[in-house]
């Protein structure tokens, strides 16, 4: 019994730190964060790496899968026209070990 507890709150816990899954919605009204892309690394809050699979995302470090379907993502995300408009400012790095948090005050909105 004391094993299948212990298995039970692994796997708990493996799923709640697994994924950063984000749908890009198309209107503002729908997002849970509001993002703008930079196109310089320094004027980011966060440093976000694309991953093709779903079991490649991290949690809440800058690795985000794109999901197909909005009920299928952590955090549904709309992409502002405008700096002043975004909640969190982002930028995409080409290589996984260049993500993260530049500014950790932000990552509130990602949980």
């Amino acid at each position: 019994m004391k094993n299948l507890c212990i298995v039970g709150l692994l796997s708990l816990s493996f799923g709640l730190t697994r994924a950063q899954k984000v749908f890009s919605v198309d209107y503002e009204n729908q997002a849970d964060v509001k993002v703008f892309a930079v196109n310089y690394e320094n004027q980011a809050d966060l440093k976000v790496f694309k991953v093709k699979y779903e079991n490649q995302a991290g949690s809440n470090d800058g690795k985000w899968f794109f999901t197909q379907y909005s009920n299928q993502a952590k955090k549904k995300v709309y992409f502002v026209k405008y700096e002043n408009q975004a909640d969190l400012k982002i930028y995409f790095v080409d290589y996984e070990n260049q993500a993260g948090w530049r500014n950790s005050a932000k990552k509130h909105l990602m949980y």
